[in-house]
């Protein structure tokens, strides 16, 4: 296979990676990595780095576009990042200490998690009547979701759950390069009880500030390649930036179902790989 080739198919895959990262929320890495692994062949840890480098594409490229339609949660967003960023930098640090045969189960053991979580969704874009967290109502977190109808208020419930959670999201993003979006989303979907659209558009505009917290070390370290990084790059940046514009008419449900299949097919062949020490 011709270099120019193996580039063509690889950015290919990474556009269908980043539509599916940004309609989730989860950063497009959540398919980069297992893509990159299981079919091409890649290194996992110089995966890892290429992942990094396309969330960071994902974000800049979608965030933009849905803080414009006001879906964004800014104030929940800036104040989760700094448990993220935080997870991210012990992440990378421990990163280099660990197999890539371990890395493989861990990533298929998050994947079946977040497909069993994502299945046990609270109702899409309801909005629920409990009364926000004080510490939402002290740090302003509350706000509102954007509809046919008009603004819609929701509260913010369980911040310190949240918190925490993030900081475990942020060491997986440096560990499997996936952003964090996995967790991300869920802790602001189950535990905050967020919006789901509220969840994905707020996940993608902190995963680039996580990735970047770990993708330097990554970089000093050796592990990305730019020959690699740049088709995955330019394939998630085209991908996040399409499905942007799809997301304010994504129906909840859908996105859901194809969100649960992805994730199911990857964690079983990560899990498989693992188990064989083929990665």
């Amino acid at each position: 296979m011709s270099l120019t080739l193996f580039a063509a198919l690889i950015g290919a895959g990474s556009f269908f990676a980043g539509l599916l990262g940004a309609l989730t929320g989860l950063g497009g890495g959540i398919v980069v990595v297992p893509m990159l692994t299981l079919i091409f062949h890649v290194d996992l840890r110089y995966a890892v780095g290429a992942s990094l480098v396309s969330v960071i594409a994902t974000s800049s490229g979608s965030a933009a576009a849905y803080v414009r339609q006001g879906f964004v949660n800014l104030r929940v967003g800036v104040f989760l990042e700094v448990a993220t960023v935080i997870g991210a930098v012990v992440g990378a640090m421990l990163a280099g200490m660990i197999s890539t045969h371990a890395l493989s189960l861990l990533f298929g053991l998050v994947l079946l998690y977040t497909a069993y979580r994502s299945l046990r969704g609270h109702g899409g874009d309801d909005v629920h009547d409990a009364p926000p967290h004080p510490l939402a109502v002290r740090l302003r977190l509350n706000s509102s979701l954007p509809t046919p109808a008009g603004p819609q208020p929701y509260t913010v419930q369980h911040v310190p759950q949240g918190f925490l959670m993030m900081l475990l999201a942020g060491v997986l993003s440096a560990l499997l390069g996936i952003g964090s979006g996995v967790l991300k989303v869920l802790a602001m979907d189950h535990l905050m009880k967020l919006p789901f659209k509220v969840s994905t558009t707020t996940s993608n505009f902190m995963i680039g500030v996580t990735a970047a917290a770990s993708a330097g070390v990554y970089l000093h370290r050796g592990y990305i390649d730019p020959a690699l990084a740049f088709p995955v790059m330019l394939g998630v940046l085209a991908g996040a930036l399409l499905g942007a514009r799809l997301l304010a008419r994504a129906n909840v449900r859908w996105l859901r179902i194809i969100f649960t299949a992805v994730v199911v097919v990857m964690a079983i062949e990560m899990l498989s790989k693992g188990a064989r020490g083929g990665v």
